[in-house]
């Protein structure tokens, strides 16, 4: 028997009860670099209550992924013109279609190939985040991208080495 659209969604979970799947930190060198751009941009904003910054959360972005359990949360993820509040996870229809505006990667042996194809696709293609970087704490490999139309375009380093 097939399902009408309100007949699936009446059996989703409400979305304040969906929490984050993420795994553990690849090391405590990760997790510090987490923290510091977490307690930067909170410092840095810490007037402002327009955004909300996502730390090793996962962001739902259908029912569909979430019913086939495939789970995806970037290791740091920043919203803006969104309310300032606590959440368990991002949940993309609970949140008025919203998607990251900015996503980092920290590369680690077991998630860098991912993250820079399976998670670029997705980011560009099905989120549209505006800019996407990764980051190697390990090695200190670093790379931006910027969407120009549907696709990422590598962010040149300006005359400082910045990107």
């Amino acid at each position: 028997m097939a399902l009408t659209a309100q007949q699936l969604a009446d059996l989703m979970p409400d979305a304040t009860q969906v929490e984050s799947n993420e795994p553990e930190m690849a090391s405590s060198l990760h997790y510090a670099q987490l923290a510091l751009l977490v307690s930067f941009l909170e410092w840095l904003w810490r007037d402002r209550h327009d955004f909300f910054i996502g730390a090793n959360l996962t962001i739902y972005f259908s029912h569909q992924q979430l019913k086939n359990r495939d789970f995806r949360g970037p290791d740091f993820f920043l919203v803006k013109q969104t309310q300032k509040r606590p959440r368990k996870a991002w949940v993309v229809w609970e949140e008025d279609g919203k998607y990251p505006d900015l996503i980092i990667e920290l590369l680690s042996d077991s998630t860098a190939e991912t993250d820079r194809t399976l998670k670029k696709t997705l980011y560009q293609e099905r989120f549209h985040t505006h800019e996407y970087f990764w980051f190697s704490p390990d090695t200190l490999e670093f790379a931006g991208f910027r969407l120009w139309g549907q696709q990422y375009q590598p962010i040149a380093p300006n005359e400082t080495g910045w990107l």
